[in-house]
């Protein structure tokens, strides 16, 4: 992007409480746990930018094409966490996403880092299709992006 704030600025942040279910036999949350999190900060990021009515409307929306996570310390009961989700690049048809898990109990140190790719799909085709402008620009307004 030219000028002014690049995107990434990591604008929307969501809080979910560790369930007692989430624990698994080692006694911290398990990894599938993370990936639920940072799927519903997704879904979440996509209803903001209008990415869920296109869906709707028009049979288009996205896919994940490559999804990336490190885990850096483990998530104990009870504890709750927020996930930071930004989106970094927006190409012609696929876009990159960041996540970052932090524990509150620990002080919101961040507990994984994630990373997505997503494709933005016909569904009808099955084909890959243009990130529509509407899109774009609700995404450079969330991100606080400006061309000024």
């Amino acid at each position: 992007m030219e000028g002014g704030k690049e995107l990434g600025n990591w604008p929307l942040n969501y809080s979910f409480q560790v369930l007692w279910g989430d624990i698994d036999a080692l006694n911290h949350v398990n990894h599938t746990v993370f990936l639920k999190w940072i799927e519903t900060a997704r879904m979440n990021y996509f209803s903001d930018c209008g990415i869920m009515e296109l869906l709707e409307t028009d049979q288009k929306g996205p896919i994940l094409a490559s999804l990336k996570i490190d885990y850096l310390k483990p998530v104990l009961f009870p504890d709750s966490v927020n996930i930071r989700t930004t989106i970094t690049r927006i190409g012609n048809s696929s876009f990159d996403m960041g996540y970052r898990v932090s524990s509150t109990s620990n002080g919101d140190v961040i507990v994984a880092e994630a990373t997505v790719v997503g494709v933005m799909v016909n569904y009808q085709t099955g084909r890959p299709t243009e990130i529509p402008k509407s899109i774009r620009e609700r995404i450079i307004e969330i991100e606080g992006y400006s061309t000024q």
